[in-house]
């Protein structure tokens, strides 16, 4: 039975991952595993293929553990973080992943129900010659066989419409960066079922996949804006593939640490111009404070000394999240359709009855 004045279905802690400790000081209801045993509550198994860097890896981790343990009521949610042999690690990050994460063999042994891909760091425009390449379309290709559904995060999207698609990113003139307003084109599809019509979504990419890319792909776009263009779209049965090519899951300040990790590599000469801020993010006040701490950076450059540290708290306190309640109803909406459609068993995608090549019903709807 549901445990009485519970909100939300909380994520089980089925091991030692330190994410679950920092999620469970910040207040969200994450679930022991004897207590989850308990429970008469069907469970849902979730791949986190997380490729982002080292000094990423755990606040993504906590940033997609955050969004599917607050998006929804239905199920108790194990997630597997796993990630690429490929991909380079410090020794310490590889003790933290063998300590932590399962390997790949596992987990496709097991089965899962749901996949999410996350971004990477690339080191150039072609894809194809990134080390994560092969291994990535090995994951997806399995997932689409096996698993009920896959969302694809900002780059792993642009790989997949590249080698699935063959539809290639394309090189923007100026980074994509900052908060966007986006709409909902398409308000019939239940992936946006009750969701804001109109809402923002962080970006932060040199690429883009176009919109006239996604309708050549035959891809349903489903959120898009003017000025960042398509965020949100699916496979063309409408479930199998779930792209997204902005950050919904980015915290309130990951612009902000991104922009004080941008400030640091100009001080450090590894970019030639001080960066601007991100678009429609900083309110007013806080960029005459960043504004007044570029002159103080620029002065002790010249000077040769040291440069301040970017005034992170004086900034932090006065940010608007203006997307994270729309990314819990998107993510909780696709949570409720793979409840709704995969089978009890972690190894088959999908109930007897549920047609995988239309398994939302939305061909003959």
């Amino acid at each position: 039975m549901i445990e009485a004045g519970s909100t939300n279905m909380p994520i089980v802690a089925h091991n030692a991952l330190p994410t679950f400790a920092r999620l469970r000081a910040e207040g969200q209801h994450i679930l022991d595993p004897d207590r989850a045993i308990q429970q008469d509550i069907r469970e849902l198994h979730i791949g986190l293929l997380n490729m982002m860097p080292d000094a990423a890896l755990a606040a993504t981790e906590r940033q997609f553990f955050r969004l599917v343990g607050q998006s929804n009521q239905i199920a108790q949610f194990y997630v597997h973080p796993f990630t690429l042999e490929g991909l380079t690690r410090s020794a310490k990050a590889r003790e933290y992943i063998e300590q932590y994460y399962e390997p790949f063999d596992k987990l496709r042994e097991e089965g899962l129900d749901a996949l999410i891909v996350t971004g990477a760091n690339v080191t150039g425009q072609d894809l194809a010659r990134e080390p994560f390449w092969e291994p990535l379309i090995e994951v997806i290709d399995w997932a689409y066989e096996h698993v009920t559904s896959t969302l694809c995060s900002c780059l792993a999207t642009h790989a997949v419409l590249q080698f699935r698609y063959a539809q290639r990113r394309r090189p923007l003139p100026a980074k994509r960066w900052g908060v966007f307003v986006h709409r909902v084109v398409n308000r019939s599809h239940p992936l946006v079922e009750n969701v804001n019509t109109l809402f923002d979504v962080p970006h932060s990419r040199f690429n883009e996949v176009s919109r006239a890319q996604f309708d050549a792909a035959g891809l349903p776009v489903l959120v898009e804006s003017e000025e960042a263009s398509v965020h949100l779209a699916t496979s063309a049965d409408g479930f199998r593939l779930i792209f997204f090519q902005g950050h919904p899951e980015y915290d309130t300040v990951s612009l902000l640490k991104e922009y004080k990790r941008e400030v640091r590599r100009f001080a450090a000469g590894e970019r030639v111009d001080y960066p601007p801020f991100p678009q429609h993010y900083f309110p007013l006040r806080e960029q005459a404070i960043l504004e007044e701490h570029r002159e103080h950076v620029l002065k002790a450059l010249d000077r040769g000394r040291p440069p301040p540290g970017l005034p992170e708290e004086l900034i932090a306190a006065r940010l608007d999240n203006t997307w994270h309640d729309t990314a819990e109803g998107v993510v909780g909406n696709w949570m409720g359709l793979v409840y709704m459609v995969t089978d009890s068993h972690r190894r088959n995608p999908f109930m007897p009855h549920v047609n995988p090549q239309d398994p939302l019903g939305l061909t003959r709807q």
